[in-house]
């Protein structure tokens, strides 16, 4: 699968505030004493199994997610609060076979010169939408480990739960993120409205990447 035009969005919360929401089996990571809470707008396309050809409705949409930070063992990861996407096919697909919080969303989202203008207002309960205006502003670059940086963004798993809380992981890998520093202007964002997080009080640490490119495997269990 490719990934284009991405903004990582991010909130410093409270670990107090989010461990609540962190099954058992996991736990909630911090970076200087906070959790974070990150919004990642981006686009997929060239979704497909490996050796097959990409299915129309399932190979290109936008896709909107809320993360958090946690770690099984030694292996840190990302855990999904929820993730929206344009495509009713993969939003089953993913609830099925990766047991993750997918929503239907009604989506837009047009480029303007360097500039990505991105909307997304979820179909289904619970409600929620996110509009916003974001493009580089820096040269790119690759996070040095130990930054903030690094640790948002560098994380080669994904975590899951199914209904009787069983973990699983996702393995994903691709190249160093390239990343840019970049600017957003947030109209609308309720996305962690669910849980009685609000986001817009204060500006996000903001960052962007145009593509990458990247494999995934079917999870396993923990």
């Amino acid at each position: 699968m490719q990934w284009h035009d991405l903004a990582f969005l991010h909130w410093p919360v409270s670990a107090d505030r989010l461990r609540q929401f962190i099954p058992a089996g996991l736990e909630l990571q911090t970076f200087d004493g906070w959790a974070w809470l990150g919004v990642v707008p981006f686009y997929m396309r060239g979704v497909r199994a490996r050796c097959l050809p990409p299915v129309p409705g399932i190979s290109a949409f936008a896709e909107l997610n809320l993360r958090t930070y946690v770690v099984a063992g030694d292996k840190p990861g990302v855990w999904f609060l929820s993730l929206d996407a344009a495509s009713r096919l993969a939003v089953r697909g993913a609830r099925l076979t990766f047991y993750l919080p997918y929503f239907d969303a009604r989506m837009n989202v047009t480029r303007d010169a360097d500039a990505i203008d991105y909307s997304s207002t979820r179909s289904e309960q619970p409600r929620c939408e996110f509009r916003a205006r974001y493009r580089p502003v820096g040269e790119v670059f690759h996070a040095v480990p130990g930054s903030i940086e690094h640790w948002l963004t560098e994380r080669y798993c994904l975590y899951s739960a199914d209904p009787r809380g069983r973990i699983y992981r996702g393995e994903i890998h691709h190249c160093p993120w390239p990343l840019q520093a970049a600017e957003c202007r947030i109209e609308a964002n309720t996305l962690a409205s669910q849980w009685s997080i609000e986001l817009s009080a204060n500006p996000p640490l903001v960052h962007f990447s145009r593509r990458i490119d990247a494999v995934a495997w079917y999870r396993v269990r923990v």
